[in-house]
C-alpha cells in the first residue's frame, strides 16, 4: 500500500490530508470545521482506489492457503497479483511527487514508515512464536517479513524521490535498475532489496504522473476496453497456471532463482510491466469518483494493511484453512468475503484510534527543534498580550 514537485488543485499531498503518508491512511485529529475542509479538498477517486486496492490486498493473501485446489482460484490469483500492488505502489509514487529534505517531512517519514516498520517486523515474529509455537523465530530488521517489506521499499523510495525528479529520463532508468536487479541472484534477502528494486519502475511512473492522466483512463470508453481486457486476463491465467512460475509476480528473486536463463530475467520484468500497467489502468477506469460509503476508509488503509496479515498468518497457524469444506468453491467465496469484511473494519476510525500509537506515533522527544520554528514562536511571542498563548499553540 502506494510524495512525490507541486501538488495538483484537486489533492493536497503535505498534511492535508493526502499527505506525505495518506498512501497508507494517515490520518489527523481535526476539529469538525477542519475536516468539512479537508473532505473537499480530498479527491475520493483517490480514496476509493486505495480502498479498493487493499480489499484486494487482503483477499489475494487469504487464497493463499486455498489456491492449490483449484486451477480457476490458481489464475484469478495471478491477475490479482499482476496490479494490485502496482496500482498501490503507482499512488505512492503519485502523492510522493512533494518530497524533499525538508525536517517535517523528514520527520513523518520516519513517524510515518520507518517506526511502524520497525514495531510490525518485531511484532510478526514474536506473533508466530507464540501462536505458531515457533520459539526460535528470529526477529531481524534487515529481513522484512510478510507484509512489512512494503514500508521499508516506501522508505527507500522516498528517501530516493528527489534524483528520480533530478533525472531527464526517470521511467526508463528505473526500468533499467529493475532489469538489471532481476538477472542479479546476489542482491540477497537484505531489506528485500529486489522487490525494492523490481517494484520501483511503478513508483517512479507515480511521480511521473498528473491529474490528467488518471482522468485520460477514467474516460467512458476506457472503461467499457477495461471489460473484455479483465476477461481475457482471466483466461489467460487460468491457462498459464500449469506453464507459468507464479513467483515472477512477487518481484522478490532473480531468473536464476526460479530456474530461468539469466536473460528471462530482464525480458519478463518489461513484459509484466507491461501487463501490469494495463491492468492497473482498468482497474483505475472502475474505480469510482464520487464519494461513496467506503472512501473515508480510504484514509486507514496503512492499518488495514498491516493489521490484516495477523489474521490470515493466524488462521494459517491454527489450522483455519485445513477445514475442507472452505477448499470448495462456497468456501472460498466465503473466506474472500470474510477477508473483505475483516479489512474494511481495520480501515475504520475506531481501530486507528487504538493502534495511532504504531502506525501515527508523535515523538516529538525525538526531534529537534526546527530552527524556522523557533524563530516563528520568537517572533509571535513579542507580538503583545497574546504571545504566550500563541506560543503554546504553536508548540503543542
Amino acid at each position: 500500500m502506494f510524495h512525490a514537485a507541486s501538488p495538483p488543485p484537486h489533492a493536497q499531498p503535505d498534511r492535508t490530508k493526502h499527505d506525505d503518508h495518506d498512501e497508507h491512511g494517515k490520518s489527523n485529529k481535526p476539529d469538525k470545521a477542519s475536516q468539512n475542509r479537508q473532505s473537499k479538498q480530498r479527491d475520493s477517486f483517490f480514496d476509493n482506489a486505495k480502498y479498493l486496492a487493499i480489499v484486494l490486498v487482503a483477499v489475494a493473501h487469504s487464497w493463499e492457503p486455498l489456491k492449490g485446489d483449484s486451477r480457476i482460484l490458481q489464475g484469478a490469483y495471478m491477475i490479482v497479483y499482476a496490479f494490485h500492488m502496482p496500482a498501490f505502489i503507482i499512488i505512492s509514487g503519485y502523492f510522493s511527487r512533494s518530497f524533499d529534505a525538508r525536517p517535517d517531512r523528514l520527520k513523518r517519514l520516519v513517524t510515518g514508515v520507518a517506526v511502524p516498520y520497525i514495531l510490525f517486523e518485531t511484532a510478526y515474529p514474536l506473533f508466530k512464536r507464540v501462536v505458531d509455537h515457533a520459539p526460535d523465530q528470529d526477529i531481524s530488521l534487515l529481513d522484512p517479513w510478510y507484509l512489512t517489506w512494503f514500508l521499508c521499499a516506501l522508505f527507500i523510495w522516498r528517501l530516493t524521490t528527489p534524483i528520480w525528479k533530478l533525472v531527464r529520463w526517470p521511467l526508463p532508468l528505473a526500468l533499467g535498475v529493475a532489469s538489471l536487479a532481476s538477472l542479479t541472484p546476489n542482491i540477497g534477502d537484505d531489506l528485500d532489496l529486489q522487490r525494492v528494486l523490481q517494484f520501483l519502475p511503478f513508483f517512479v511512473l507515480g511521480l511521473c504522473l498528473k491529474p490528467e492522466h488518471f482522468r485520460l483512463v477514467r474516460r467512458r470508453s476506457v472503461r467499457i476496453a477495461a471489460v473484455p481486457v479483465f476477461a481475457f486476463a482471466l483466461v489467460f491465467g487460468w491457462w498459464a497456471v500449469p506453464r507459468m512460475n507464479a513467483g515472477w509476480f512477487y518481484h522478490r528473486d532473480a531468473a536464476q532463482e526460479l530456474a530461468a536463463p539469466w536473460w528471462a530475467g530482464p525480458v519478463m520484468q518489461l513484459a509484466l510491466f507491461g501487463c501490469s500497467l494495463l491492468l492497473t489502468a482498468c482497474f483505475f477506469a472502475w474505480v469510482p469518483g464520487r464519494r461513496l460509503w467506503f472512501t473515508a476508509l480510504g484514509a486507514g488503509t496503512l492499518y488495514g494493511y498491516l493489521l490484516h496479515g495477523f489474521l490470515i498468518k493466524g488462521g494459517e497457524y491454527r489450522g483455519w484453512f485445513d477445514h475442507t469444506w472452505l477448499h470448495r468453491p462456497l468456501g472460498q467465496i466465503f473466506v474472500s468475503v470474510l477477508a473483505a469484511v475483516a479489512v474494511t473494519l481495520l480501515c475504520t476510525p475506531p481501530v486507528q484510534r487504538v493502534f495511532r500509537f504504531a502506525m501515527e506515533p508523535k515523538m516529538a522527544w525525538a526531534f529537534k527543534r526546527d530552527a524556522a520554528e523557533l524563530a516563528r514562536e520568537r517572533e509571535k511571542s513579542g507580538t503583545g498580550g497574546n504571545g504566550v498563548r500563541e506560543k503554546v499553540s504553536v508548540g503543542a
